[in-house]
């Protein structure tokens, strides 16, 4: 793969980062409806914003730095999990945390060698006597 890869990676890495940081920024904000949404809607205590906004920030800072990304998208992918977990509970739309986990390993898989060498894509071999 080339670079352009490589910086599709890191546009696509960028998404899932930057919006669980607003996530975890409005979950320590505690605004009215965030707090609403959360207790009513979800079922979760408020006193559990702060702490989940704590593992929110701190899997999407450790998936930002190229040397821990493989272990934030693990923690991310945990997390995430457990948001479509919540939105299936409630009958809610659960597809927006699962196609942000999904862009976070795409976005990974671009930008990461090592994961590439891990985990590798291959064309499956022709056939003799199929076009």
């Amino acid at each position: 793969m080339g670079r352009w890869s490589v910086w599709v990676g890191r546009v696509l890495s960028a998404l899932p980062v930057l919006m669980m940081l607003f996530s975890a920024f409005l979950k320590f904000r505690a605004p009215e409806e965030v707090v609403q949404v959360f207790t009513g809607k979800f079922g979760y205590p408020a006193q559990t914003l702060t702490p989940l906004g704590i593992v929110e920030m701190s899997s999407a800072v450790l998936y930002a730095i190229p040397q821990t990304a493989v272990l934030g998208a693990l923690l991310m992918t945990g997390y995430l999990g457990g948001a479509v977990a919540t939105h299936v509970r409630v009958s809610d739309v659960w597809l927006p945390p699962a196609v942000l986990g999904v862009v976070a390993w795409v976005g990974l898989y671009l930008r990461e060698p090592r994961l590439r060498d891990l985990l590798p894509l291959r064309r499956l071999p022709r056939q003799s006597g199929n076009p």
